[in-house]
C-alpha cells in the first residue's frame, strides 16, 4: 500500500457525496484534513474553491503527494474515489473484469441512484410547492432503482464481488430511504447489503464527520435560495 505522509485536504459537507470520500479515507485509514464548504451560504463559490472544483459542488480533494509528486487537486465523487483506489491499490481492483464490474456499478450510482434519489429529495421535501407528477415520477424511480440494487444484491454480500468504491458510492444515497419514499422492509437483500455496510467502523466515522453541521434545509429559505436557484452567473 502507498504511503501518506501529508494529510490529503478534502474540501467537505455532510452529504451523502461528501460522505463517499470520508467512507474511503476512513477505509484507507490514511491521514485527511477537512474543509468545510457550507454549500448553504454559498461557500462553494469562493474563487479558492472554485480553482479546484470549477463545478462549484464538493467534495473536492487536494492531494499534496500527487503523481511525480507534485499536488494535485480532483473533482467530482467518482473519480476522486477511483484516483484513490488505484494510488492505494484498495476497494478498485486491478483485475479488468473485476474492474469493469466495480466501475458499472459505480456509475450506475454517479448516473442513476444519486440524481433520481436528488430529485426525490427535492420535490418531496424541498419544493415550494408540492407537484405531484415530480413526486411520483421520482419516488418510483428511486423504487426501481432500489430494485435494481436488491437483485443484483441476491446472490453476492456487495455490489461488485468484493467490497469496493461501489459500495461507499451508494450507501449514503441509500441511508436517507425515507426522504426517498422507500421502505427497505420491500427490499430484504438491499436492506441487509444496507445493515452490513453500516456495521463497518470505517462507514460509522466516515457518516459521522460534520455531523454537528447538518441541519434541516426544507427549514431555511436562504439555504434553499442558494441551493436551487443555480443559473450560468
Amino acid at each position: 500500500m502507498t504511503a501518506q505522509n501529508k494529510p490529503i485536504e478534502l474540501h467537505y459537507w455532510p452529504t451523502p457525496n461528501g460522505w463517499k470520500i470520508t467512507i474511503m479515507l476512513e477505509e484507507l485509514g490514511i491521514p485527511y484534513e477537512v474543509r468545510f464548504v457550507n454549500i448553504g451560504k454559498g461557500e462553494q463559490f469562493r474563487p479558492e474553491f472554485l480553482r479546484i472544483s470549477p463545478n462549484n459542488r464538493m467534495p473536492a480533494i487536494v492531494d499534496p503527494e500527487g503523481p511525480g509528486g507534485e499536488p494535485i487537486s480532483v473533482f467530482e465523487s467518482g473519480a476522486i474515489l477511483q484516483y484513490l483506489g488505484r494510488k492505494f491499490g484498495r476497494f478498485y481492483p486491478t483485475d479488468e473484469r473485476q474492474r469493469v464490474e466495480v466501475e458499472q456499478w459505480l456509475f450506475w450510482q454517479v448516473g442513476g441512484l444519486g440524481p433520481m434519489a436528488g430529485q426525490a429529495h427535492h420535490f418531496r421535501q424541498y419544493a415550494p410547492e408540492k407537484i405531484p407528477y415530480a413526486i411520483e415520477r421520482y419516488t418510483n424511480e428511486c423504487n426501481r432503482l432500489y430494485g435494481v440494487m436488491n437483485k443484483r444484491l441476491a446472490d453476492r454480500e456487495f455490489l461488485a464481488g468484493d467490497y469496493s468504491i461501489a459500495d461507499m458510492a451508494s450507501i449514503g444515497w441509500i441511508k436517507p430511504h425515507q426522504n426517498q419514499g422507500q421502505d427497505l422492509g420491500d427490499f430484504p437483500n438491499l436492506k441487509r447489503w444496507f445493515e452490513t455496510l453500516l456495521a463497518r467502523p470505517a462507514v460509522q466515522r466516515g457518516l459521522e464527520v460534520g455531523q454537528e453541521h447538518r441541519r434541516n434545509i426544507a427549514e431555511d429559505e436562504e439555504a434553499k435560495k442558494v441551493l436551487f436557484g443555480q443559473k450560468a452567473r
